[in-house]
């Protein structure tokens, strides 16, 4: 439906026509969006990653006890609503808030930081509300690697750093791909953490979108724009995908 929408020429959508489509494509505002929207998803799978593939791995050696502690601080934040999450990052980035106590505290800067209405920000509190879609199917994947494996490693030499880089971390590319799938998908069309960090200096598809249709009322535009971000994020998806099978398919192999 959004995309025969998308064919309307008019806001009336009584003529049929390619004008929604010249617009959305031949404006460079909206082409830096598209952009905008997937570096977005892209900087948050990246820090996403570089926290919870340690956490990962601390989850691994830990005792059955703390395993369980881990999984259940993981799965915490699925408890509540992303809303409630969302507003409460702005009280810890707010001028008055956590952070900025701590950076004022420990003399790292003689002024406030601004955090909300940036890009740094908007991935600081998605990269916190996203980390469960990452963290549950690492650690399922992490959980199946055989410790014979490892122990087989390091009976034939290898330094714990090369196990890690040669057999724990190809181990679990089909968990990591699984989980920057989940990630990408869901920073990109977050619209509630984009609008409320971000803010109105921050324009991101899932903000066009909105605009568009509840706003301007050019229902046609909007679904041209909503059309742009399934297609674009889902091309990146594809790619997260093949990565993660061929992934398999050589671990398989």
């Amino acid at each position: 439906m959004l995309l025969a929408v998308s064919f309307y020429a008019d806001e009336r959508m009584t003529t049929l026509g390619l004008r929604q489509w010249e617009r959305f494509l031949g404006d460079p505002f909206h082409w830096k969006v598209v952009a905008d929207t997937l570096l977005l998803g892209a900087k948050t799978v990246a820090a996403t990653v570089l926290l919870g593939l340690p956490l990962a791995l601390v989850w691994r050696t830990a005792p059955p006890f703390w395993q369980r502690m881990l999984l259940f601080i993981v799965v915490l934040p699925l408890l509540t609503s992303v809303v409630v999450r969302t507003f409460a990052w702005i009280v810890i980035l707010g001028r008055e808030g956590v952070v900025n106590a701590l950076v004022l505290g420990l003399g790292l800067a003689s002024e406030p930081l601004r955090l909300l209405q940036t890009e740094l920000g908007l991935v600081i509190a998605l990269t916190q509300i996203e980390m469960p879609l990452l963290m549950l199917p690492l650690l399922a994947v992490i959980s199946r690697i055989d410790p014979n494996v490892i122990d087989a490693s390091a009976s034939l030499g290898a330094s714990p750093w090369r196990t890690l880089f040669t057999v724990i971390l190809p181990l679990s590319l089909p968990g990591i791909s699984a989980g920057c799938l989940l990630v990408f998908a869901s920073s990109t069309t977050a619209f509630i953490s984009q609008s409320v960090i971000g803010g109105g200096r921050l324009v991101y598809l899932p903000a066009l979108v909105w605009q568009q249709a509840m706003v301007v009322s050019d229902w046609p535009f909007a679904a041209t724009a909503a059309v742009m971000l399934m297609v674009s994020v889902m091309a990146v998806i594809a790619v997260i995908a093949l990565v993660g099978r061929v992934a398999a398919g050589r671990i398989g192999g």
